[in-house]
């Protein structure tokens, strides 16, 4: 089986509609990035998710709340915008905090379980997670993962230590 294949049978996108949503992200010119655990992904040996996280450029952040409400279910939170794909499981959520926006600025194409898409650099992806592993009301469940996904590229590139925190390092068990 396809990576991209497996991705569709654990989402239950029957219908193609990461593909045309991305398609409509591209075709109006909508600066983007994975962010978070599929960015990770992009880096790592991948895990799977029903989750994909995505920063715009954040001169496009107010844009696209109307753009993707014309064509899907958006719903407003705090911190994200999320978006549910009609035939589909994958639940695609947009971050919200400005902090975020520029990583679309530095990001590069990648290869994500079958799909080639802009994600944010390591570096903006590790900011993100410390972000997330800070933040007091974020579900403990999320920030678990979270400290998971800093292993997870602690393991793989070790020189980059020195940006994560000491109270961050202290909760990891490598």
């Amino acid at each position: 089986m396809q990576a991209l294949d497996f991705w569709k049978v654990i989402t239950r996108d029957k219908a193609n509609q990461l593909e045309s949503f991305l398609t409509m992200l591209e075709e109006d010119q909508i600066r983007f990035c994975v962010i978070d655990g599929y960015g990770v992904n992009a880096y790592v040996d991948p895990l799977v998710s029903l989750d994909l996280d995505l920063a715009v450029v954040t001169a496009q952040a107010e844009r696209i709340e109307s753009l993707l409400a014309a064509h899907y279910k958006v719903t407003r939170f705090p911190h994200s915008l999320n978006i549910e794909l009609p035939d589909s499981d994958l639940r695609i959520q947009i971050q919200a905090d400005a902090r975020y926006g520029a990583f679309a600025d530095y990001a590069t194409r990648r290869e994500i379980l079958g799909l080639e898409l802009p994600v944010a650099r390591l570096e903006d992806i590790l900011q993100g997670k410390i972000w997330a592993l800070q933040d007091p009301d974020r579900r403990a469940s999320k920030r678990q993962k979270d400290l998971a996904d800093v292993a997870r590229i602690l393991e793989a590139y070790p020189e980059l230590r020195a940006r994560v925190p000491d109270d961050v390092l202290s909760r990891l068990m490598i």
